[in-house]
This record gives C-alpha cells, sequence and structure tokens, in this order.
C-alpha cells in the first residue's frame, strides 16, 4: 500500500498557488498576500494629541499644584480633523481633542482631568513633561517601512493596517474555491423523510465547512446518484466554479462504485490503497480541459474527515500560497489503551487532547473516544486530537506516550 507522505506528496503534486489579483480590501479578506507592502506615509502623519485636554508648552506649568495651580489663556479650540494653522505662544494654551494635531508652539498636551476645565482661562494643577499625552508623527509606521509580509494571511487587523496606510486593495492569493459533491443512491438531503435503506446525507456539509475553516470559499453541491453518466455529467458542469473538487463515497472495490468508475479513464485521477485507518481508498489526479485538481475522499464520514484533515488540508494551504504545514502535534500520555490496531496501516484515533498543568515531557493526556468505527459520526463533535498509532504498532497500553495531532478549533 502507499504510504501516507507519498499520498500527501502526489496530492500536493497537483496544486500551485492561485494566480494573484488586486482586490478591494474587504474583498481580500481570507486572502495571502502576494507581495511585501511598504507604506508611502508616516504613521501618525502628524503630530497630535493623544487625549482631551490642553496644549502647552511644558516649561510655562513649572511648579504648578493643587495649592498652587498655573492658570493660562485659552486661545483657541482644536477639533480631530482642525486644518487651521493654530500656534501658541508662550503663556498661553489651546484646548485640544484627541486626534487633532499640535499646534506649533506646543510641546505637551495636559489632560483635561488635572485642570479645572475652563474655556477662556484654564487652571492646571500640576507640572508636565515634554511630550507628554502627545503621538509623534512616525512613532508606529515610519515611511517607507515593511507593514506586512508576503505571506500574511489578511484578517482584521492586517486590514486595519493596510487602510491606515492608504491603501484601498492589496495584491493577493484569493481564497480556493472549493466544490464538494458526494456520491450515492441512497443519500437523502436532510429536511426530508427516509425511506427504507437511506440515509440522511452529511459529508458534504461536514466538507464544505471544513473547507470553509481552512479559509477557503466552499460550494456545497449537494449528491448525486450512482449513474456513471450523471456523475460525470455533474463534475465536469462544477468544474468552471472550482479551484479544486473534492468527492466523497464511490471509490473503494464496490460493484457501485461509480467515482472510480467513471474517472478511472478521465484526465489523470488515479486510485490506491494508503496504509491509513481510517481512509485507505483515495483517488487524486486533474480533470477537464484546465486541469482541475479533484481529490476523491471515501464515504465513511470519518474517513472522509480524516482524509480532508490529512490530505486535503495541505492542498488547501498550497492553493492559498501558504506553507503545507501538518497540523500541529504534541506528545500526550493515553489515558486508556489501544487494544487492536491493524498491522501495517498507521491509524489516527479520534481522542481528547487535555492539559493536565503537570510537569514533564507530556503534560497532555489523550483519551480515545469509545466510537472509533468509521461509520461512527457522532464522536467527532468531542474530539480534538488524532492519536497516531504507528504502522508496526498493534496495540498501546495506558500510560504509553503518542503523537497527538491537534484538529483545528472551530472558529
Amino acid at each position: 500500500m502507499k504510504t501516507v507522505e507519498q499520498h500527501i506528496s502526489d496530492v500536493l503534486d497537483l496544486v500551485e498557488p492561485l494566480e494573484p489579483v488586486e482586490l478591494d480590501l474587504l474583498s481580500a479578506h481570507g486572502g495571502v498576500l502576494a507581495e511585501p507592502v511598504a507604506s508611502r506615509v508616516s504613521l501618525p502623519q502628524f503630530d497630535n494629541s493623544a487625549m482631551d485636554g490642553y496644549a502647552v508648552a511644558a516649561a510655562d506649568l513649572a511648579g504648578a499644584s493643587a495649592d498652587e495651580p498655573v492658570r493660562l489663556p485659552v486661545v483657541a479650540d482644536i477639533p480631530a480633523g482642525d486644518v487651521s494653522a493654530v500656534a501658541v505662544r508662550r503663556g498661553h494654551c489651546a484646548r485640544i481633542m484627541t486626534g487633532a494635531p499640535l499646534p506649533r508652539g506646543a510641546d505637551a498636551v495636559v489632560p483635561v482631568e488635572w485642570t479645572d476645565g475652563g474655556r477662556a482661562t484654564v487652571a492646571v494643577d500640576r507640572e508636565v513633561r515634554v511630550g507628554n499625552a502627545i503621538r509623534r508623527s512616525g512613532e508606529d509606521v515610519e515611511k517607507g517601512a515593511t507593514i506586512l509580509q508576503r505571506g500574511a494571511v489578511l484578517g482584521g487587523a492586517e486590514l486595519a493596517v493596510l487602510a491606515a496606510v492608504g491603501r484601498g486593495s492589496a495584491l493577493v492569493h484569493p481564497r480556493p474555491r472549493v466544490v464538494v459533491l458526494s456520491t450515492g443512491a441512497e443519500l437523502v438531503e436532510p429536511g426530508s423523510p427516509v425511506g427504507p435503506g437511506q440515509i440522511w446525507e452529511s459529508n458534504s456539509y461536514m466538507l464544505a465547512a471544513a473547507a470553509l475553516d481552512a479559509g477557503c470559499v466552499a460550494y456545497r453541491h449537494g449528491f448525486t446518484g450512482d449513474d456513471p453518466a450523471a456523475v460525470l455529467a455533474t463534475i465536469e458542469d462544477v468544474l468552471a466554479q472550482a479551484d479544486i473538487v473534492l468527492t466523497t463515497g464511490g471509490v473503494s472495490m464496490g460493484a457501485y462504485d461509480v467515482v472510480k468508475e467513471v474517472l478511472s479513464g478521465s484526465g489523470t485521477v488515479r486510485f490506491d490503497k494508503v496504509a491509513v485507518q481510517p481512509g485507505m481508498p483515495q483517488g487524486a489526479g486533474t480533470v477537464g480541459e484546465s486541469g482541475t485538481p479533484i481529490l476523491t475522499l471515501p464515504g465513511n464520514p470519518v474517513s472522509a474527515y480524516v482524509s480532508f484533515q490529512l490530505f486535503v488540508r495541505p492542498a488547501l494551504r498550497r492553493l492559498r500560497g501558504l506553507p503545507t504545514d501538518p497540523l500541529p502535534a504534541v506528545h500526550a500520555r493515553l489515558t486508556a489503551p489501544v487494544p487492536h490496531s491493524p498491522r501495517g496501516r498507521r491509524s489516527y484515533l479520534r481522542a481528547v487532547l487535555q492539559y493536565d498543568g503537570g510537569e514533564g515531557a507530556t503534560p497532555y493526556t489523550a483519551r480515545p473516544v469509545t466510537r472509533q468505527g468509521s461509520h461512527q459520526l457522532s464522536a467527532l463533535a468531542e474530539t480534538n486530537a488524532l492519536v497516531v498509532v504507528p504502522e508496526s504498532v498493534t496495540e498501546l497500553a495506558e500510560g504509553s506516550v503518542v503523537e497527538a495531532v491537534q484538529l483545528p478549533a472551530t472558529p
């Protein structure tokens, strides 16, 4: 059987980062910067007040105290956004608001809380140091400085920095468009009644949500039956809106494994047995004239979910222009034994990972869930990690130290 590492490598060979496009800021959200961004201005662009108060010459307040406040005439009001050329002479002050430009002649701002709040004259009850409550030009960002590096994922903070330096758009690798398609004549749309032998379809919801969580745009196409012509037509139909297609079901050795049947002679799709539990049957390749990548996952829901985390997620990261780093992993002590694991296949057991606060090299514990069947979907809701059982290991005792792969947290 094919190794996990070889299948990951083969999948990554199918994809390249999406071509960069210039997008307005909100449309660029979730995209990955395709170039470093330098600021064309300083931030702040001008010296301004950090507080509501009075712009003064600090020397005028020497000796001020609560018993002997210094009184200064107020010569102007300076609101935020003021464009008038205001100057403050020695022995005078100007009332100033947060964000307003510092007037010439002033070298400090006195917070209004240190005064009596006067408008014609103001009493100040303490001394002030030069530079107090002033935001200096360039103290946040110097003109020409790089504010964001290539490869930065644009979230709220990154968009705010771009906007603050006057950028209305950004050159990004856009979020990949992921189309998810399930197959199976037994599937019924949730919310509709089911008949004998039918089940409500859940895999496409799971995989579309996982793609959204991975920073992509997801389109759930729903599901088709087991008619080969209909399945092939559906796949061909969705290619125009897809940067990558995910199918689930129909890839094993059964008589009605329709995805394998219709894609075996199409494009470059290859079907393999991968030495992994769950998720042994896997397919990967390209379809259509544009060579759209397609990954065909098993139909059992847990197999599809584990396959997404192991094989699909790295491909989506490469499409986004990000490093294809695996999910983070820690060492943990098992709180229960693992009595059976197939030899020759690497098992990924759903588990609850906890930090127990203990000292030493393994401060984590991992509790394998009791329902480990590839069809037993309910345990996924309580799972936050996958315990790795190597190919050569068939059982593990309680207290064994294992590798625990941390699953992405729900945003």
